[in-house]
């Protein structure tokens, strides 16, 4: 099936917005605006990663836009964001994918993990990371406020694109599409 695109700009993520700190075992314990998680070394905070197939077995990859302040114009895995407090994390998903992507679809959580990533002298990422897949062959709708480019691309091309040092490319994507290669889900 090929894909059809319409593109929209719509603003969707804040750095007012307060995001869930956590410990270690996922267990909430306060709340902080997204702008002050990011800074001094990042504080730990609740995200995901949805990495969503085609039924080519592709993997749609995006290229964040370049006005995000983290990581601005690099490629990345399907969604990533953070559940908003009171979203249950299946909600928060649905919701961001909607946003940014005009589908949602049905999903599998994979994997938990922490990891911290500091980009230049900006800020760092300091996430509890929880990892889904899923799978969807529609229309999609792009938001330009998120994405500047995506594309489906096969196991062996995605291998490609982390291995290559011309190619900028998130941490989180890298260190995630590691961990599913080992566990054997791509």
């Amino acid at each position: 099936m090929t894909n059809t695109l319409t593109t929209r700009a719509e603003i969707v993520s804040f750095d007012s917005e307060p995001l869930i700190l956590v410990n270690s075992e996922d267990e909430a314990v306060g709340e902080m605006l997204k702008a002050d998680c990011h800074r001094d070394g990042g504080k730990l905070h609740r995200a995901f990663s949805l990495f969503i197939f085609n039924a080519s077995n592709q993997l749609l990859v995006h290229q964040r836009a370049a006005s995000k302040p983290l990581w601005g114009g690099f490629w990345t895995n399907s969604c990533c964001s953070h559940p908003r407090v009171g979203e249950t994390m299946e909600e928060a998903i649905a919701r961001r994918s909607a946003e940014e992507l005009g589908f949602t679809t049905d999903m599998r959580f994979i994997y938990k993990f922490e990891y911290t990533a500091h980009f230049k002298d900006i800020g760092t990422e300091h996430e509890l990371c929880s990892v889904f897949i899923g799978e969807y062959d529609g229309k999609l709708s792009i938001n330009a406020e998120e994405i500047s480019d995506y594309r489906w691309l096969s196991t062996a091309e995605v291998d490609q694109l982390l291995a290559d040092d011309q190619q900028a490319t998130t941490p989180w994507f890298a260190m995630e599409w590691r961990q599913l290669k080992d566990q054997g889900v791509v």
